[in-house]
């Protein structure tokens, strides 16, 4: 292989915040993390498609779900995607935007790219200790900067990794017994690696090369969260996804192809409120007594016809272990292309009253320069 160079707040605050985290570990893996916002699928093509994309993304959104993959795109692409949030809750002002950026450099061997997040809690009331009396108003916001650079170790196999800076603004005050307030920031990194082989032998299969993929991505690895003091400090959400792609169907009019994703949230809580810094619960948090339970397995199906592309169908299913956050459901999608413009969006279809049933995605953008 050739190798290249290169609070007193609002009781609604509250029910917000959990909501979100809901989103994320129900159950037992309720509040193990801050910042959860942070796990939130970014795209709609992805989340059409079970919430996958470790192993078969090929856009600007790998800075999330793997930006290893990053190295392998030529060109340029922007995308943005908006979703109200959680829309049980009917709150219009809590809602969900993610903007993506990619352009590969052949300056300095590879691609990079950048991503902002934000993520609305809404407005909320400040009132007095002795009655309902609002004397001030707040909005509760949370968002996350980051930049990436990717290259190809090898012809098939790119490497990836993310800075990143967290600002969480969930109260500019705090409760009447403590000194400190519910805003924080702190900065986190991802690691990640994508294997695309030219040419892949399997028994009773052939050659799979060019159409199997397979990714790792560790992201959110940094420092706790720090709201009130260093005691009391939450740990980010460092999460491990694996996943698979494999192009089924890949001629000239029409394309299928599968992707599954395996994630589990490595972070390590105690019964006395403390938690593991994460270079310990990268380790520790195998063993607390969840195993292998806590592992969301996530896939689904993606079907392109035209040439070059032209609209797309999606379907795929999220399953998480009912004892640690019992999140299924299924996501369904389309898209579309047109030149350098693409449109897409999702919609999850999940039990009655479950926070994120009806959730719709939507995503443009333009990609142009490359293949």
């Amino acid at each position: 292989m050739k190798k290249h160079p290169r609070f007193r707040i609002a009781v609604a605050l509250i029910l917000i915040v959990l909501g979100c985290a809901l989103t994320l570990t129900e159950a037992r893996a309720q509040g193990e993390s801050a910042v959860p916002f942070l796990l939130i699928a970014p795209n709609s093509r992805a989340s059409g498609m079970g919430e996958s994309g470790t192993g078969s993304v090929d856009d600007a959104s790998a800075i999330y779900w793997n930006p290893a993959e990053l190295a392998f795109l030529k060109g340029q692409e922007i995308s943005v995607t908006h979703a109200n949030w959680l829309p049980q809750f009917n709150l219009p002002d809590l809602f969900y935007d993610h903007l993506n950026y990619r352009m590969d450099v052949d300056a300095i061997g590879g691609t990079i790219g950048a991503s902002v997040t934000y993520l609305s809690l809404g407005e909320f009331s400040v009132t007095n200790s002795s009655g309902p009396t609002v004397i001030d108003k707040f909005k509760s916001f949370e968002y996350a900067v980051t930049a990436g650079y990717a290259t190809k170790a090898y012809d098939d196999l790119g490497i990836g990794m993310n800075v990143r800076f967290i600002h969480s603004a969930l109260s500019p005050i705090g409760t009447e017994s403590e000194q400190g307030n519910g805003i924080a920031s702190t900065v986190s990194f991802d690691l990640a690696l994508m294997y695309r082989p030219l040419k892949l032998d399997v028994p009773l299969l052939g050659d799979i090369g060019k159409r199997f993929s397979a990714g790792v991505n560790l992201s959110n690895l940094g420092p706790k969260v720090t709201y009130v003091d260093a005691a009391q400090a939450d740990p980010l959400p460092t999460n491990l996804r694996v996943g698979l792609g494999y192009k089924v169907l890949d001629d000239e009019y029409n394309n299928l192809q599968l992707g599954v994703d395996f994630s589990r949230l490595l972070v390590r809580r105690h019964d006395d409120g403390t938690s593991d810094p994460f270079y310990r619960a990268l380790f520790s948090a195998w063993g607390d007594g969840s195993g292998l339970k806590k592992i969301i397995v996530s896939g689904g199906a993606e079907y392109w016809y035209g040439s070059p592309r032209l609209i797309a169908l999606r379907w795929g299913y999220f399953y998480e272990n009912p004892n640690f956050g019992n999140r299924k459901f299924m996501t369904f999608g389309a898209g579309i292309r047109y030149d350098i413009y693409g449109f897409d969006f999702s919609y999850i279809s999940a039990a009655d009253n479950h926070p994120l049933s009806d959730t719709i995605r939507f995503t443009l953008m333009i990609a142009w320069g490359g293949v």
